[in-house]
């Protein structure tokens, strides 16, 4: 069968230590107007101190993007599994600047 995508194909490569990937229970999201910072945290009970474990930073375009991707994947989870449940926690108390949201 003939290719008939004239797209061009976008070779995506993805290493072993990326594949296995980082847990985070926490993300924080800063933004500036040229830039959406997130920084996934794992933060472990009993232990007050936690560090970032990842840094992604996005214009303010593709945080869009994002936003409405992650939506349209619970939305597709929860059609096949159910709602998820979102458990109250309590406030974890934020020692960064800047204009924060927690997700």
């Amino acid at each position: 069968m003939e290719d008939t995508n004239n797209e061009p194909q976008l070779n995506i490569e993805l290493d072993q230590e990326i594949a296995e990937g980082t847990y985070s229970n926490l993300a924080i999201i800063n933004h500036s107007v040229a830039e959406f910072i997130v920084d996934f945290i794992n933060i472990m009970p009993g232990v007050p101190k936690a560090k970032v474990k990842s840094r992604i930073i996005l214009t303010p375009q593709h945080a869009k993007r994002l936003a409405k991707a992650l939506a349209e994947n619970v939305r597709k989870f929860e059609q096949s599994h159910g709602e998820i449940k979102d458990y109250e926690q309590p406030p974890i108390p934020m020692n960064f600047g800047g204009t924060t949201g927690e997700a």
